[in-house]
């Protein structure tokens, strides 16, 4: 995956907003102020997505080296995602879904319901 792929598909999830608050060499993904994806922008080795904890272990078990815990992030719950081919793309889209969704489910009802108008 390369970074207009990621960028793109990040960018169609409802409520998606692309942000660099870290400085112009990080890209983040929010969902409504929610942070759900980071990546560096001129050094595209890797993405940062929230997951499962159980599952993070399980992925890091199976991918080891090129799923490992999130860089400066929380290690129990992010995950740093190689992007050089090691991890199949399909397995990385469905990582992004992840991370997205779990924000969206821990999201208040409010911003819940602006973003299912969003979707629509």
């Amino acid at each position: 995956m390369n970074i207009e792929v990621f960028r793109d598909y990040c960018l169609a999830k409802p409520g998606t907003t692309e942000e660099t608050p870290f400085g112009p060499d990080t890209l983040v993904f929010k969902v409504m102020g929610k942070m759900y994806a980071l990546s560096g922008i001129e050094d595209f080795a890797f993405i940062n997505l929230k997951c499962d904890p159980e599952y993070a272990i399980e992925l890091r078990e199976k991918y080891d080296g090129a799923i490992r815990p999130g860089y400066h992030m929380n290690k129990k719950q992010w995950n740093s995602v190689d992007t050089d081919g090691s991890v199949p793309e399909n397995l990385m889209r469905q990582l992004i879904d992840d991370s997205y969704d779990l924000i969206v489910e821990k999201l208040p009802k409010k911003i819940k319901e602006e973003l299912s108008k969003l979707s629509q």
